[in-house]
């Protein structure tokens, strides 16, 4: 198969995370055309195209505002319109999101993999048609991969050939945290012991464990990195030890990590964080930090029931634990955390994702 079809819900540039490592490392060997959602705009419809690594193309479809004629039937001839002239004749298609299934379910793929990453459907402000279109999804996908354990079970008995990849890490990246890295610019001023936290700010964040915490350490300072979306930023905990430094780049994070004593997952436990797998803990781990985590259940059964990542049910044993990390004695720690890790990377997880896309396009020559 020459090309990778993408269609994601998240937007290339927007937080590098599972898409964006898996297809960097498929386009070692495929075209990836990664096809974002929709925006609307007064030109009429079309599409724009933007090459953003060797050989990753991002599609951004722009559909012309106020046109009364049906969208889904809109997107699915632009759709066409972009398979035509960027001549995509021999692919897989690779859904991120179920929406997009509901104008290109007339494409003939070689593979179809619906890898789901996340619950889409409890997230704040998710279409209602979700759940329906997902189901179409599942029926049509050769495979199903899911982001977390939690996710696997959801969704093993829907299909036949569900198999969990939990997140994974980029080792090398990360581990430059452990090195004495030179403060950035924006976090300089801000004093220590530090507890940080990188993602999107939206709907599961904690807003009022942090504040609780934050008022009764008033000496421990929280930095937050990160776009607030889909929330409003004047709900946030605004205090003077609760520091929002907005959106970093994939490549700066190492920079932050190295000047924080202790990472942070502060997600607040309802509907729409009940089958996440954050990335960000095996990345925290590896930058070599201490982690304290609200009771994710992924979190809980693959690094809190192995004594890697602190859980916090409240903000007493919040602080409990973060009073006992700052004091950790780091070397025994870290032994522990680099043989949980060591054989957990992007590019493993890729590999075994291929070894089942394989099995499914000699399975599909064996029956032509």
């Amino acid at each position: 198969m020459k090309d990778i079809v993408v269609f994601s819900h998240l937007r290339w540039d927007f937080v590098f995370q599972r898409p964006q490592h898996i297809m960097s490392i498929l386009a070692r060997q495929h075209r990836i055309l990664f096809i974002e959602e929709e925006i609307f705009t007064d030109e009429p419809d079309g599409y724009h195209i933007s090459l953003v690594a060797d050989r990753i193309f991002t599609i951004r479809p722009h559909l012309q505002k106020n046109i009364a004629y049906d969208i889904t039937d809109r997107k699915r001839k632009l759709l066409d319109r972009i398979m035509i002239r960027e001549n995509v004749v021999d692919y897989m298609a690779w859904y991120y999101t179920p929406m997009a299934y509901d104008f290109s379910n007339h494409l003939q793929h070689h593979v179809i993999v619906y890898d789901c990453m996340d619950e889409l459907s409890a997230f704040l402000f998710a279409p209602p048609e979700l759940i329906k279109n997902e189901q179409r999804l599942l029926q049509a996908a050769d495979l199903v991969f899911t982001g977390g354990y939690s996710l696997y079970e959801a969704k093993k008995n829907l299909h036949p050939a569900v198999f969990c990849f939990p997140s994974s890490i980029d080792k090398t990246h990360f581990e430059q945290a452990r090195q004495s890295l030179d403060d950035p610019a924006d976090q300089t001023g801000i004093g220590y012991p530090r507890m940080g936290f990188f993602g999107v700010i939206d709907e599961r964040f904690d807003s009022k464990l942090i504040k609780a915490v934050a008022l009764q350490k008033p000496d421990w300072q929280f930095v937050f990195l990160g776009s607030v979306v889909k929330i409003d930023p004047q709900q946030l905990p605004h205090l003077p030890n609760i520091h929002y430094l907005g959106m970093k780049t994939y490549q700066e994070l190492p920079a932050y990590l190295s000047n924080w004593q202790i990472a942070i997952l502060p997600f607040a436990i309802n509907e729409s964080t009940k089958y996440i797998s954050p990335t960000k803990t095996p990345e925290y781990l590896a930058a070599g930090k201490p982690v304290i985590s609200t009771p994710i259940k992924d979190v809980v059964r693959s690094y809190g029931e192995n004594g890697l990542v602190a859980i916090a049910h409240n903000a007493d044993t919040f602080i409990e634990a973060g009073q006992k990390l700052l004091s950790l004695r780091e070397e025994e720690w870290l032994t522990e955390v680099d043989a949980f890790l060591k054989d957990m990377s992007w590019e493993n997880t890729v590999a075994e994702m291929l070894h089942y896309i394989e099995s499914v396009r000699l399975t599909s020559k064996e029956k032509v």
